[in-house]
């Protein structure tokens, strides 16, 4: 890589960098409750630090209209990009997503995230992030063609996994346990010497309602459940194959 190749990288981080500081002083001299999640969050449970595109903010459904004012008040390009769970921010080059669902309807940002976040800096800015339990909580749905956030969750466990409230996290995927129980496998395949950071007693009680399920009959409806984290790729599923969709939870 050239000299002048590695000086246009690092005049690009530093104006992210600048671009990052300024949003967060915005939101909190406007005392407006966020949470910062992303690569940046991920950093603090994994230590590993990686180039982000943008700047992940998660906020109550409630709270999205109000830092979106202050945002385009500061001369930010907003909109409100999926009414379900997603809006953005824009100036220049540069993006914040402003996160307060998950596309399915299943991770709603509520006061528990806040209680539970943790505290910390970015850019000289005092911030929260979100907590290890909700991130995984939201990466769990992250299972599409074009992403799969699974390596991330397995980093969280595998830097973090000793200080989860392991009941949170299982408390919060408690409808679609199977997800977790398959995560699981895949850290153990992943990380066979560290399979012993994922308690027994939470593995045992997932592969207990695993064999279980077969003393149960079968679902009467042909059901497909693709959706909730791959909004394209079972679509054949549904208009050929004469499955239908699950219901998403709504609040």
């Amino acid at each position: 890589m050239s000299k002048e190749t590695i000086q246009k990288i690092d005049k690009k981080e530093l104006a992210a960098q600048d671009f990052y500081r300024e949003a967060l002083e915005l939101l909190e001299k406007a005392d407006a409750p966020f949470l910062v999640g992303g690569g940046f969050a991920l950093k603090v449970y994994t230590g590993i630090d990686r180039v982000t595109k943008d700047l992940d903010i998660f906020c109550k459904a409630g709270e999205c209209p109000r830092i979106l004012k202050v945002l385009s008040e500061a001369g930010y390009e907003t909109e409100i990009t999926d009414a379900r769970w997603l809006a953005k921010a824009k100036k220049g080059d540069h993006l914040i997503d402003l996160i307060f669902n998950n596309p399915g309807n299943f991770c709603p940002v509520t006061d528990v995230w806040f209680q539970k976040a943790v505290k910390g800096e970015l850019y000289g800015v005092p911030v929260k992030y979100v907590a290890a339990e909700e991130l995984i909580w939201c990466k769990t749905y992250v299972q599409n063609r074009e992403r799969f956030d699974g390596a991330d969750i397995n980093h969280i466990i595998l830097r973090y996994g000793n200080k989860l409230d392991w009941k949170r996290v299982l408390q919060h995927l408690e409808q679609h346990w199977h997800l977790l129980l398959a995560q699981f496998l895949n850290f153990q395949f992943v990380y066979p010497s560290e399979r012993d950071i994922i308690p027994r007693w939470l593995f045992d009680e997932l592969l207990a309602r695993a064999q279980e399920q077969y003393d149960l009959p079968a679902p009467l409806e042909k059901i497909c459940r693709g959706p909730f984290f791959d909004q394209t790729q079972y679509g054949h599923d549904i208009t050929e194959w004469d499955f239908k969709v699950m219901t998403i939870r709504t609040i």
